[in-house]
């Protein structure tokens, strides 16, 4: 038997130790790595979340660098990316998403919504297969699946398959409406029709089905029914641009060129840059005789399709009109210069050489029209007469004869939202979020729109004359998503305050740089590291209604995010009242804490105790426009109208002018 000597389980033993040391040691170290990842993908959900788009891509950019075999930040760069309407990108990134976990339906949803965008339906109906493969249940996909197919022109298959969705949901309206226009687009009115009541027996809201059924009307001439359909489906869905341009050519063809007008006018507050509405808005003005608004219009169209030889005949004649000779002839020349023949072009032009006193040119050009008229293949062009006003032409088709006539699309198609969570920005948000938001510490100054009016609270402004911190802080109720420069500049600023705290040696001294990081978290939406700062500087101040406040706020904040994802918020609403509560007590003349707690209560739909605040805050502050805002959607929602009309009156006065429009609405 051989003896060890002693010293040899002390070697192993310190072998054993140093290897548990640095088990240990990479255990922590994951440990903080995943700690650090999940962190950056909450607050990337959370700048999500409040629409801070540029934002929310630098925090993913963060955890693809880090853990780029991760498909999760793929996917919420990718919807990032598309709402930013960077097709292209998203489907970039659904992309490699996918590659990374080709199990997750909701990865194929995004990457063919990304696709729909860019008019790539043949490969977005290859991404709703797969979906349907892993979760055939789902509804949307088979019906965008459908939608797809109509706009790929395969009516059969997709009325094949709208036959699938009705067989499997019943109740599913969108799904008759479709069918409805399938039938149009195969020329059968009497099927459209019929499909078209079933889906509004089933859901008299429908704005799509309203739609269809005026496109019918349309086509039928019945102007005034089409009018009627069309008006129901603005009052459901008032931002189809659509909708107002063929309400607007309903009402041109019965002779309501005021309400015909006022649609163009809505269609292009909507859509600037809208063709159809600029170009119909330049011919309803030119028959009107609002000849220079009218040829602002055409130099619009112009702008837009510089060989659009029709409205530049049409703006040759409003120069005309309006004795700008020189500048029809020009115009009247390149029309010609395309069209020879076309010799009522040369009658115009031939009339301005004379009042300029050019005769020679003019009798060159009554020459041409002479000969014209004696080639008997090309007959002799009618006049614009009366009933010629009343017709239109589709907006490819290029006949000089018919530069007179307002303009339709080649093909009418519905506006058509397709059913998915991935549709670009929110157009129709629920009502909470018309209230104005929290007011809280922010490095951006703050005004609601009168230049008299600044932010101002007493405490924070004696934090910036005794902290002097590296950058002023400010009270501001209007986060501001942030661009790409500010992103960097902010994380910079982060890391710099981390380090002076590092070298602090004391939690006292690092105070004031405390509060200066927990905004500074706030501002890039890291509301969790926002809070913890601020929890620390509340052991060191317990008395700061400033922290307080800022915490309530952050609170708030995570509380309607972790609402969004359907989970529990009963300890946060707990922990903001609380915190909300106790700034209030050792601050009650502050405005902005009742403001603040007002906002917390209206998203608990308790809105008379929030008109409560409301009022405390403008009985402190009778300046405070956000407060009579709010308190006017407070009243609203609690059923007191007038009220509430006369809450937001006094916010439009203060600067807020967004109240009109809600006073609008909210008197219709």
């Amino acid at each position: 038997m051989h003896l060890l000597p002693c010293g040899f389980f002390h070697a192993r033993t310190t072998v054993r130790r140093t290897l548990l040391i640095i088990l240990f040691a990479l255990t922590a170290a994951v440990s903080h790595a995943q700690f650090k990842v999940d962190r950056l993908v909450r607050s990337g959900e959370i700048a999500l979340h409040y629409e801070d788009y540029v934002l929310s891509i630098q925090y993913f950019n963060q955890v693809i660098g880090l853990k780029p075999y991760l498909y999760r930040p793929w996917q919420l760069r990718g919807i990032a990316k598309f709402n930013l309407d960077d097709f292209v990108g998203a489907e970039s990134d659904a992309t490699e998403a996918i590659r990374l976990n080709p199990y997750i339906d909701g990865l194929y949803d995004l990457r063919a919504i990304a696709r729909i965008r860019q008019k790539n339906f043949s490969d977005a109906i290859a991404d709703y297969d797969r979906a349907i493969l892993i979760s055939p249940t789902s509804q949307n996909y088979w019906f965008n699946r459908a939608l797809c197919r109509l706009n790929e022109k395969d009516y059969d298959r997709a009325l094949a398959e709208v036959d699938t969705i009705i067989d499997r949901w019943k109740s599913f309206s969108n799904a008759y409406s479709l069918k409805a226009e399938l039938y149009l687009h195969k020329t059968d009115t009497t099927e459209a029709v019929r499909w078209l009541d079933k889906s509004l027996e089933l859901n008299a809201y429908d704005a799509d089905a309203w739609s269809t059924r005026a496109y019918i009307s349309i086509s039928r001439k019945q102007w005034k029914e089409a009018d009627g359909y069309l008006s129901k489906a603005i009052h459901l869905k008032p931002k189809t641009v659509g909708n107002y341009i063929n309400r607007a050519l309903s009402r041109y063809n019965y002779n309501n060129l005021s309400g015909a007008m006022a649609d163009y006018d809505m269609a292009l507050d909507l859509d600037p840059n809208n063709f159809l509405a600029h170009y119909n808005r330049g011919q309803l003005r030119m028959q009107l005789g609002d000849d220079n608004r009218a040829i602002d219009d055409f130099n619009f169209v112009i702008g837009l399709e510089p060989d659009n030889f029709i409205a530049i005949f049409n703006r040759a004649l409003l120069h005309d009109r309006v004795g700008d000779l020189r500048a029809a002839i020009e115009d009247y020349s390149k029309v010609i210069d395309q069209f020879p023949n076309f010799w009522t072009g040369l009658h115009y032009r031939a009339h301005c050489y004379r009042r300029l006193g050019m005769t020679a040119r003019a009798e060159q050009d009554e020459f041409r029209i002479v000969k014209a008229q004696m080639n008997k293949h090309l007959g002799i062009q009618p006049r614009w007469s009366k009933g010629k006003t009343s017709e239109v032409r589709k907006r490819s088709e290029i006949d000089m004869e018919k530069y007179n006539q307002l303009v339709v699309e080649d093909e009418e198609n519905v506006e058509r939202e397709y059913q998915s969570e991935y549709r670009g920005r929110v157009q129709n948000r629920s009502v909470e979020s018309d209230f104005m938001p929290m007011f809280m510490l922010s490095y951006f100054q703050y005004s609601n729109g009168v230049k008299t009016y600044q932010v101002y609270d007493k405490s924070l402004d004696a934090f910036n004359q005794t902290a002097k911190p590296e950058r002023p802080i400010y009270m501001a109720c209007d986060p501001k998503p942030l661009t790409e420069q500010q992103t960097v500049e902010f994380f910079d600023l982060i890391n710099r305050l981390s380090q002076q705290i590092d070298q602090t040696t004391s939690t006292k001294e690092a105070q004031s740089l405390l509060m200066s990081r927990a905004v500074a978290y706030s501002v890039t939406q890291d509301f969790d590291a926002a809070i913890n700062d601020l929890t620390v500087y509340l052991q060191t101040d317990s008395l700061s209604s400033l922290a307080l406040m800022q915490r309530a706020a952050l609170q708030a904040g995570i509380t309607q995010f972790t609402a969004s994802k359907g989970l529990d918020t009963q300890l946060l609403i707990a922990q903001t009242q609380s915190d909300m509560d106790r700034a209030i007590a050792l601050s009650p003349a502050n405005a902005y804490l009742y403001y603040n707690r007002g906002n917390m209560k209206v998203h608990q739909y308790r809105y008379a105790e929030a008109v409560d605040d409301y009022t405390e805050a403008v009985r402190l502050n009778p300046n405070l426009a956000e407060a009579y805002y709010n308190r006017g959607l407070a009243y609203i929602q609690n059923n007191d109208k007038e009220s509430g009309i006369r809450d937001l009156s006094k916010a439009g006065e203060l600067g807020l002018y967004n109240a009109y429009s809600l006073i609008k609405r909210n008197r219709k």
